[in-house]
């Protein structure tokens, strides 16, 4: 019987057992991923609920605000230019009744000369001044309020006593004119001063 020969093995030969039992090149990181996209196909992922959106801004009506704003121009200017009127009339009528007031004096001048028979050159000449202040009351608008045998008007009549009425005279009416009165259209620039007609006793309205 022949003897088997033992096998020679080089140095530089692999171990049939240490290839057997190690792992093969790469082994270990292909499991390392499996395991993990195991884990993550296995859990079920959680989502938060969204926040709800907010509103969007509602876009500014310009067109609005414009028209808005050239109200309030066109309301500031009407009353500027009513505000600019009354202040302009209110000065106008402070001279004219400087004037009124003047005129006044010079007409009781005129009265007073006539009764103590003063030179008739002094008088011509105080009523050529009061005619003078008459025209220029006359270009701008002003007249005198002559309310004899008319019905009492409180804009333009000043009452300051009743007194009973007259024969053939209606209650109600002037019958006497105690302070002239002057009016500018339709306005009074000094209300006349008046004595005002009233049912006689005992008579009915």
């Amino acid at each position: 019987m022949k003897e088997s020969s033992p096998v020679t093995r080089r140095r530089d030969d692999p171990d049939p057992s240490d290839a057997a039992g190690a792992p093969a090149p790469g082994s270990e990181d292909a499991a390392a991923g499996a395991t993990n996209e195991g884990a993550a196909g296995g859990g079920v992922e959680e989502t938060s609920p969204s926040a709800p959106e907010a509103p969007a801004e509602e876009a500014p009506d310009y067109k609005d605000r414009w028209l808005r704003a050239e109200a309030e121009l066109q309301n500031f200017r009407r009353r500027a230019s009513r505000e600019w009127d009354e202040g302009r009339r209110a000065a106008e009528e402070d001279v004219l009744l400087d004037m009124v007031a003047a005129l006044d004096d010079l007409e009781r001048a005129l009265e007073a000369a006539r009764t103590a028979a003063a030179a008739g050159a002094w008088i011509d000449g105080v009523a050529l001044v009061a005619q003078r202040l008459r025209d220029g009351l006359a270009r701008r608008g002003v007249a005198v309020e002559d309310p004899i045998g008319r019905p009492f008007d409180p804009a333009f009549h000043e009452a300051l006593l009743e007194v009973d009425a007259p024969a053939e005279t209606a209650p109600g009416l002037v019958v006497q004119v105690v302070h002239k009165g002057y009016r500018r259209g339709d306005r009074a620039l000094r209300a006349a001063r008046v004595v005002v007609s009233r049912a006689p006793a005992g008579e009915s309205r």
